[in-house]
């Protein structure tokens, strides 16, 4: 029950009865139609200008023209203003078609088929190992675990990948400054801060005594040459990472279905090297070796090093392959900063010019910076906020909120952290990706407004109201839901299955963040002006319960695509 697809449909009929030879199609005038800045213009418009030069006539005479023939049980009326025809909804149609269907697909109103036998592959959070997690890994972890709920919506089949940053002289340092000041003990009890301890103290005592540095690359070395206890001391550090992270992980609901990192790719770059050889599109450059591409606007791209050593677009080159030989993909997402915008244009031209046409499905998912209360992150200046240490705050802070509000609440710590975390991951997946984000506590757990406590307060309170209505035997008369409140409520849960289309085209969750906060807005202030239950009036508050039950599955739907959870108390 798609309403704009519905119209569209109606014009379309409309315009091949007024006008002979009319080749438009119900797609083409869809996009077309437009919402209205003011419910006075009605609740959709079509601006009849486009229509003109393929009709060969004026736009108030065409919209006038197609008013006469659109005469159906979804349109009430329609009115022809200058070169738009306004469409008046049939509300009561409007009631009984929209809310019937979402409560037809009980949590799966907005889902389809369209990505049915094909896969998409995700890239997404790629930690690196021993390192902490912090906010700076919010953005790429949320983004992509939302994008992967979203495709899954629609039918594809997806294979979320953390491509862990695992190579590189650090790893060598790290074993030397653990052979040297470290135990096994001390570690397994540090976890992941133990290594970076490790780490930082490596650097100080380098600047004192420089030969540590060429013990750490004997170490990396060891560990490229496959030495059994350098490999062994690896993955270890391997494991302790992955350990510390999945707490993370199962605060924030993430999973992934690949921990393939770089080391994987080691030995499988050769090939895809002797085939850039092959098809000359490696040119010797100083002693190192590079894709020249220069004539697309970019500047050469470094796969070998005069030494002989690779690169991240060489490991990246030889991943891409892996996943498209793997998984066959019809796209492959990469949720990375927007930092690294050149690497992956110039990583899909290199695919482009040895001749695979799969590069097409390849798209770099960039996002912005975060910052913490207006201050810039820096591991330098040791100004560095945990992504583990900001949920467990945001938990605390959400309880100390519930405490004060419903002390009476029954599993105050299950929603203290359903509302901690959601408010988190909410104010993450909020404005438009390539934004910048300020993390403000005071914004993020505000009940009130744009935040995800209020979205999951809406969503609670919905759950109430059909709660204390228990079971309601009467038919709905939706003639009780021709009201303006009912109607934009109405006209939202109809959109929501074009803001998930949307959504996942353009990679853009916060369509869907925006959407689910306008249905809550709406709903609150239907309720707010209306009796949900009205003595004497079973058919009408059959109606209002109808359409509260419908909003309460497309809140909850909407916040499960953005990876936020829908308590039912609150």
């Amino acid at each position: 029950m798609d309403m704009k697809k519905r119209i569209a449909e109606r014009i379309t009929s409309a315009a091949q009865r007024s006008f002979e030879g009319c080749a438009i199609t119900a797609q083409e005038l869809a996009a077309m139609l437009e919402i209205p800045p003011e419910k006075k213009l009605g609740d959709f418009a079509l601006p009849c200008f486009r229509l003109s030069k393929t009709l060969r006539k004026a736009p108030p005479m065409i919209a006038a023209a197609l008013s006469e023939h659109l005469a159906c049980e979804e349109i009430d009326h329609v009115e022809v203003v200058g070169g738009y025809l306004n469409v008046f909804l049939s509300r009561t149609f409007l009631a009984r078609s929209i809310v019937e269907a979402v409560l037809e697909q009980p949590g799966r109103w907005g889902s389809s088929d369209a990505g049915k036998g094909k896969t998409v592959c995700l890239d997404y959070s790629s930690i690196n190992i021993a390192k902490r997690f912090h906010i700076g890994h919010l953005s790429t972890t949320m983004l992509g675990h939302s994008l992967k709920r979203i495709y899954d919506f629609n039918g594809y089949t997806t294979v979320g990948i953390n491509h862990l940053g695992d190579w590189g002289t650090q790893f060598g340092k790290m074993i030397c400054a653990y052979k040297k000041w470290g135990s096994r003990e001390a570690v397994e009890a540090g976890g992941v801060q133990a290594m970076v301890d490790l780490y930082v103290r490596f650097h100080q005592e380098a600047e004192k005594e420089p030969a540590l540095e060429d013990e750490g690359r004997a170490w990396f070395k060891k560990i490229e040459d496959g030495d059994p206890e350098a490999m062994e001391i690896f993955s270890w550090f391997k494991e302790v990472t992955l350990k510390d992270t999945q707490r993370v992980y199962d605060l924030l609901g993430v999973t992934f279905d690949s921990y393939a990192g770089e080391s994987f790719y080691n030995d499988k770059m050769q090939p895809v090297i002797d085939e850039l050889r092959e098809k000359g599109l490696l040119t010797k450059s100083q002693g190192a070796e590079v894709v020249m591409l220069e004539d697309y606007g970019m500047p050469p791209a470094l796969v070998l090093r005069s030494d002989g050593a690779t690169l991240y677009i060489t490991r990246d080159l030889a991943a891409a392959f892996y996943r498209q030989n793997t998984y066959h993909f019809d796209k492959c997402l990469y949720v990375v900063a927007y930092q690294q915008n050149l690497h992956f244009k110039q990583l899909f031209k290199i695919i482009e010019l040895m001749g695979y046409d799969w590069y097409k499905g390849m798209e770099h998912v960039s996002f912005g910076m975060v910052s913490y209360e207006g201050r810039a992150l820096s591991t330098r200046e040791g100004y560095v906020v945990y992504l583990e240490d900001l949920l467990n705050k945001a938990i605390e802070k959400a309880r100390e909120i519930i405490e004060q509000k419903s002390p009476n609440l029954p599993n105050k710590d299950e929603v203290a952290r359903q509302v901690g975390v959601g408010a988190v991951v909410y104010f993450d997946l909020h404005n438009d990706r390539n934004k910048d984000i300020d993390f403000r506590w005071e914004r993020a757990l505000n009940f009130d407004g744009e935040t995800g406590p209020y979205v999951q307060y809406t969503h609670a309170r919905c759950c109430s109201v059909l709660r204390k209505a228990g079971e309601v035997s009467a038919a709905p008369d939706y003639a009780a839901l021709t009201d303006d409140e009912a109607s934009d409520v109405l006209m939202l849960l109809s959109r929501f299955p074009e803001t998930v289309r949307k959504a996942m085209e353009q990679s853009e969750p916060s369509l869907i963040t925006r959407h689910t906060t306008q249905l809550a807005q709406a709903y609150n202030k239907y309720y707010f002006e209306h009796r949900i239950v009205e003595e004497g009036d079973a058919q009408g508050t059959a109606a209002r319960l109808a359409l509260t039950s419908a909003v309460r599955d497309v809140i909850k739907t909407g916040l499960y695509l953005i990876g936020v959870e829908a308590p039912e108390r609150m």
